[in-house]
């Protein structure tokens, strides 16, 4: 008889993720966090990424069920047979983007990003960005609206709604992806193989300021953004073998 995973329950603030969170708990107990074997995250897909920075390189894994809107990452809400279903999971590990990012004060910040690394016009004025790869300029100018680099967990959010192409899990890329490009016009961004360094010049930074964002975590008045994938920090998200993550995105891809 395989061994029951011991379960940490934790929940967003919302009214029906608490009521699932008293639920559960009163069926299964809680297990606290540092001691459990699976972390159950009960809310949406932005309470599941802030799960994941919570607990990535930590080896726990996350299995999240949908109290949310979208639950992209979620699987579906039951309360019956859960440590069956966790047993049952198959589980996704992925690597996300650090990014190091050096603002007008010439202070660095580090964050990483699960979903995305975004550049955004701060004013009125568009963004002027210089792209290298690996060191070569590729874009030598690019007046936009915003930049982002993102993930394959990443590529059904944001970088879907800008019109960047939706990547399987398993697919070792980064899509580079201009939001709102005006120059040059023909340019609608690119694939990247995940293991290259992508660094971002803010052109004409005084009078075109623009933040930078890594999932949640936001730096004013960048100068330059160095993106590259961690290969140190690890995230694991279970999905229920009939909700996998590549049935998902394949659905996604030919929704209409």
């Amino acid at each position: 008889m395989p061994s029951v995973p011991s379960i940490a329950f934790v929940a967003s603030t919302t009214d029906i993720a608490q009521s699932a969170l008293a639920e559960m708990t009163a069926i299964y107990g809680n297990t606290p966090l540092s001691e459990a074997d699976v972390v159950v995250a009960l809310g949406g897909d932005g309470f599941m990424l802030q799960t994941l920075h919570g607990t990535m390189n930590t080896g726990k894994r996350i299995y999240g069920m949908n109290r949310g809107s979208v639950g992209f990452l979620m699987n579906e809400y039951r309360v019956d047979d859960l440590p069956e279903r966790i047993e049952a999971a198959v589980e996704n590990k992925f690597y996300p983007l650090k990014m190091e990012a050096l603002d007008a004060t010439g202070a660095m910040t580090t964050a990483l990003a699960i979903n995305e690394v975004s550049l955004f016009r701060q004013s009125y004025q568009a963004a002027k960005l210089q792209v290298e790869i690996d060191g070569k300029v590729r874009l030598p100018e690019l007046t936009c609206d915003g930049l982002l680099a993102a993930t394959p967990v990443g590529s059904t959010a944001y970088n879907l709604s800008a019109h960047g192409p939706i990547m399987p899990l398993e697919a070792p890329l980064i899509a580079l992806t201009p939001v709102s490009a005006y120059r040059p016009r023909r340019w609608r961004g690119a694939l990247l193989p995940d293991k290259v360094v992508i660094d971002i010049h803010v052109l004409e930074a005084e009078k075109r300021p623009v933040n930078a964002v890594a999932d949640h975590n936001e730096v004013k008045s960048v100068i330059r953004v160095r993106i590259a994938q961690s290969d140190e920090v690890t995230a694991h998200i279970l999905s229920d073998p009939d909700r996998s993550w590549s049935d998902r995105i394949l659905a996604e891809q030919f929704s209409y």
